[in-house]
């Protein structure tokens, strides 16, 4: 164990400190502070590696007691880097990562640190999934708190739907578990509201007998023949089965159009005559991958080192003219973002809008524009032409998910909640986390802030 002076080496329940301290300077400091998008760049003042419910106990209120900023660290993914308080202390979770599967419940216990692959490993030999992202090295924390996107999600909810309780460390450093029953308000909070109102050190998760096979398939159309493409594509979306996620992509001169089947493969390919029924493509992939394939093939293309930045919406529709704005796009820029929209509908927006702190579920497709790039010296270049892209599909959109904001600020919380939904939010604001010591979020602001 690393420690230093400004950090205690017991517990605040008088228990011996199990994590490491880093500080500047000290081994292993600069790869913690490293984040998925490498154009952060912060230096906490300290970085508390957690390792176990106390340790985190123990980081809150020395921060406090310090008067040191917090940021809390599972996967990293955050876009703005928000989990690495420059000058402050960061609370990283990644050491506690365990995941324990009951396959006769059907539940799973997930530690706060745990990534969305080590969920996945630990429940498929049993043929059982829940709602997660498909990135495997995202973290189950910030996915879930946002709400979780995830290719069983048509089919079973969001991953903040089948949360079944959490166990939070509050702004004040006091444990409580939350469910239905338990603070409820505060159940509902965290269930879509972010990570605004405390550090939740376990998740406990319904999972779903969804077997271990996997289809995808995708047509290609240049970008010249890819409207009329695109509006079968919507049209498909809007009947799909639940197992099926439809998915559009825009890269360069090509539109790719398909769909993920989470199920038996057999039945995923019962849908093939409707997909290319939209149009005759100069390119065609079916393939069928394990759950766990399908879960990791978009590990390496999310790797950890590039510079990053995207753009999001909701889009309550695909009209003809959003179509239109999707595939308007200048091929002599060298700097134009990639475009995505994935298919919402199905469990989603069977669970009412209130009974969860996500909003806009009844959304039919979200959009992300999005870019990577190495040299630093392009930063506004490419940031610039993403937001460009991104402002044609504003006429369009209806909100935003707040897992995809980026650096919006307080227009973005008020894009990715209602009126409604943000003053019930600052309630549990209010009740937990009063002086705003949980601020690196999306921030959710208390009545005296």
């Amino acid at each position: 164990m690393t420690t230093t002076a400004q950090f205690p080496t017991t517990t605040a329940h008088g228990s011996h400190f199990d994590g490491q301290v880093l500080t500047p300077g000290t081994r292993g400091y600069d790869s913690a502070r490293s984040v998925w998008n490498g154009m952060i760049d912060h230096y906490p003042k300290l970085i508390v590696q957690c390792a176990s419910v106390a340790d985190v106990v123990t980081a809150v209120r020395t921060a406090r007691q310090r008067d040191l900023e917090i940021g809390v660290r599972c996967g990293g993914h955050n876009i703005a880097g928000l989990a690495v308080p420059h000058g402050g202390l960061m609370i990283d979770l990644t050491t506690m990562g365990r995941v324990t599967v009951d396959p006769v419940m059907r539940r799973a216990r997930i530690q706060g640190g745990a990534m969305l692959g080590a969920l996945d490993r630990a429940a498929q030999p049993f043929g059982l999934a829940t709602t997660v992202g498909n990135v495997s090295h995202t973290g189950v924390g910030g996915l879930t708190l946002g709400g979780g996107m995830g290719w069983l999600a048509r089919q079973y909810g969001l991953a903040c739907d089948n949360v079944v309780s959490c166990t939070v460390v509050t702004a004040d450093g006091d444990v409580v578990r939350t469910s239905a029953d338990e603070h409820p308000d505060l159940f509902w909070g965290l269930r879509g509201g972010g990570g605004n109102f405390g550090i939740v050190v376990e998740f406990e998760f319904r999972l779903h007998p969804v077997g271990t096979r996997t289809l995808v398939a995708e047509l290609t159309f240049p970008l010249d023949r890819a409207a009329a493409a695109l509006r079968g594509w919507r049209d498909l979306a809007e009947e799909a089965a639940r197992p099926a996620t439809l998915t559009a992509e825009v890269s360069g001169d090509t539109v790719t159009l398909g769909y993920v089947w989470a199920g038996d493969p057999e039945a995923g390919r019962a849908m093939l005559p409707a997909l290319r029924s939209i149009g005759v493509p100069s390119g065609e992939v079916m393939r069928e991958f394990s759950y766990l394939e399908l879960q990791t093939r978009d590990d390496s293309i999310e790797g950890h080192a590039y510079r990053r930045y995207w753009k999001g919406h909701y889009l309550p529709d695909l009209s003809d003219d959003a179509i239109g704005a999707l595939v308007d796009r200048d091929l002599t820029d060298a700097t134009l973002p990639g475009l995505s929209l994935q298919a919402y509908g199905g469990a989603i927006a069977d669970v009412d809008d209130d009974a969860t702190a996500f909003s806009h579920r009844r959304t039919r497709f979200e959009y992300v524009a999005a870019v990577k790039w190495s040299d630093p010296g392009e930063d506004s270049l490419r940031m610039g032409a993403a937001r460009r892209e991104a402002a044609k599909l504003d006429p369009f959109a209806v909100g935003a998910y707040v897992n995809a904001l980026s650096d919006e600020g307080a227009a973005g919380v008020r894009r990715a909640y209602s009126d409604a939904k943000r003053a019930r939010l600052t309630a549990v604001k209010d009740a937990y986390d009063p002086d705003n010591v949980f601020h690196l979020n999306h921030n959710i602001a208390p009545t005296r802030h």
